[in-house]
Formats: structure tokens, sequence, C-alpha cells
């Protein structure tokens, strides 16, 4: 932190379109890696379609909406959330939240100074696509996690998410983490054809974050409102998630780059 206090590592999950589910891969990691030992907080800025905290069956009395009103800080509204993370909601259902102004995402992002001092690890929940809300939050992260399904539609709009971010962070960290695939080997096959464009066009070479199967107990869990980490720990797309945790959990220690404010003002300077 530019103020000499420690540093959460940061990392931004996002996905070029909505439906390959980006909010259930957050909320389950954030659950793995608290049950690691982590102090973790998942802060939803899936401004305008939030839905972590119906994920963890909370109901929130404020969200992020108050804390952009002014009417509150970040740990303000921080909610316990199933598995002992931390959850800051987002807010669902007001359009005037999915489109901020420059002014309003800087004072949100230097916000999450705050939260860096209570955690180990500060997972941002972004929305789906390349809108500047999007890229703020992903150019904050130390770490951008791009999630993406086999689906075609899904795949192409990954690439174009990590074309737009890449464009404006040269030396992003990006991982792709491919989601509900019948196995391991179309998990990789999808990667593989992504990472393929982005090496020859981008000049980028993307880390395998893993994949998820798609597994009927998920959807189980979904219908329950609860982490299906929690829900089926046993289950395949239980332990694909517990082997990104491991990986992440590793790289917590690693070396920050530069501070948070600073990687945003370059961004909103470009």
């Amino acid at each position: 932190m530019e103020n000499g206090g420690r540093r959460a590592r940061i990392v931004s999950i996002s996905s070029g379109k909505g439906g390959v589910g980006k909010s259930n891969v957050a909320v389950n990691l954030a659950v793995r890696l608290s049950a690691m030992g982590r102090k973790v907080i998942l802060l939803d800025a899936d401004l305008g379609t939030a839905n972590a905290d119906v994920l963890c069956n909370l109901t929130p009395k404020a969200t992020l909406a108050h804390v952009v009103a002014g009417r509150c800080g970040l740990r303000d509204v921080l909610m316990d959330a199933p598995g002992g993370f931390k959850l800051v909601p987002g807010a669902s259902g007001l359009a005037n939240m999915a489109a901020l102004s420059e002014f309003e995402r800087a004072r949100l992002v230097q916000q999450m100074q705050e939260l860096e001092a209570q955690s180990d690890l500060l997972l941002v929940d972004t929305g789906a696509g390349v809108s500047p809300n999007v890229l703020c939050f992903a150019a904050a992260a130390d770490q951008q996690l791009v999630i993406t399904s086999p689906e075609p539609t899904a795949v192409t709009d990954a690439y174009a998410l990590i074309k737009t971010l890449v464009r404006q962070q040269p030396q992003a960290d990006v991982r792709i983490l491919v989601n509900m695939v019948r196995d391991a080997v179309e998990g990789r096959a999808v990667f593989d054809r992504i990472s393929a464009v982005s090496q020859r066009f981008l000049a980028l070479r993307p880390k395998f974050a893993g994949h998820v199967p798609h597994d009927a107990r998920v959807v189980m869990a979904v219908r329950r409102r609860r982490p299906f980490v929690l829900d089926s720990p046993h289950c395949e797309a239980s332990q694909c998630i517990g082997q990104l945790a491991h990986r992440m959990d590793r790289h917590a220690a690693e070396p920050r780059g530069e501070g948070l404010i600073r990687r945003v003002a370059v961004w909103l300077a470009g």
C-alpha cells in the first residue's frame, strides 16, 4: 500500500459474457481459500447484476450502492459468509450502478485500500464484458482470472476481454479457467485455442488456471443457495476448485507489483 501498510494480493475474476458461472467460481474459491487459513474478502463488483449474496443465502442491509452513494464505507457493508470469508455485497437491479462515472470508480477503488489491510487475498468479482467498470477493477488487480465455458460465444468473448485488458495493461497476469466442461481434455483444448490466438496476436502467454466440470451437484447447490464446495465437498467440481485454491495460495506470498492506486491512476490516465 502507498501508506506503508500491508497489502493483500488482489485477484479480479471476470468473464467475456454472462452465464459462464463466474460468480459461482468466485464464491466457492473464497470458501476454499478461507479453509486453508487465508483471510479472504470477496468484493462483488458485478455492478447492476450482483448475485454473490444470493449464492450464499445472505440478505444484506447495505450494499455497494450505499458505498457509491457515500452513505458508508466498504468495511461498513462487510458480511460474514458461509465458509469463513467476508463478502462485500454488490448492487443488483440498479441501472445507474452499471455505469459509474470515472470519479465514482476511482473513489470506490481507493476505498479498496481499506480492505487490503484486513485480508490476505481480495477477490474482486467484476461484471461480464469489457465495460470501463470491469476494466478498472481488473486494472487494480495483481492477477486477472478470466472465466469461460466451452460455448463458442463464451470463448470469443473471453478473448475479446483479454485483448482489451492487455491493451490497457500490457503486463497483465492473465489466467484462464474453463468452467462447465465435459472433462479435463475439453478444458485444456479450450484453453489451448485461446492461448494460441493470444500468443499470435497479443504476444501474450496466458496461464492455465484449470477446469471445472459440469456437475449436477453444482446446480443443486445453487438452488439451495449454498456454495457447492460446502454442499458437496468431495465432488469433482469441488476438487477442481480446491486445486485452483492451492495454486493461488502458493502465489499469495509473492512480491506485489506497484500499488493499487498507482495502477488505477495509470489506467484512468490511459
